[in-house]
C-alpha cells in the first residue's frame, strides 16, 4: 500500500514552468514575425528591381538594418523552438534526440550569427 499523496508522487517529475516559458516564447516570436515578415516581403519585392549599390544603401540604413536584425533573430529563434518540439514529440531514441537538439541549436545559432555578421558588414561598409 502506498501512503504517499498524489502531490508527493508527482513532485520531482518535472516543472511545468519550462514548458509554459517555451510556449510563450514560441507565441511571442510568431507574433513578432507577422509584421516583420510583411515588411521583409515588401522590401524584398522593392529591392528586386534595385541595383546592387542602392540595395546595399537601403540595407545599411539604421532603421532597415535594425528591422532586418530583429527579423533574423526572431526567425531563427522561432525555428529552433518549433524544431525542438518536433524532435521531442517524434524522436524516441534518447541519444538521437539529444544529438538532434544539439545540432538544431547549433545550426540556428550559426545561421543567426552569419546573418547578423553580414548585416554588420553591410552597415559598416557604407
Amino acid at each position: 500500500m502506498n501512503l504517499r499523496t498524489p502531490l508527493a508522487n508527482a513532485q520531482g517529475l518535472g516543472s511545468a514552468r519550462s514548458g509554459v516559458h517555451h510556449w510563450w516564447m514560441q507565441r511571442l516570436t510568431a507574433v513578432a514575425l507577422i509584421p516583420l515578415t510583411v515588411w521583409f516581403v515588401w522590401i524584398g519585392s522593392a529591392l528586386l528591381v534595385a541595383d546592387y549599390p542602392s540595395a546595399r544603401t537601403f540595407v545599411a540604413a539604421p532603421v532597415n538594418a535594425l528591422l532586418l536584425a530583429a527579423f533574423v533573430i526572431a526567425l531563427f529563434w522561432h525555428a529552433q523552438l518549433g524544431l525542438q518540439v518536433v524532435i521531442e514529440d517524434y524522436v524516441h531514441t534518447r541519444w538521437l534526440e539529444v544529438t538532434s537538439q544539439i545540432f538544431v541549436r547549433f545550426a540556428a545559432f550559426l545561421g543567426a550569427l552569419a546573418s547578423l555578421l553580414a548585416l554588420i558588414r553591410i552597415g559598416l561598409s557604407n
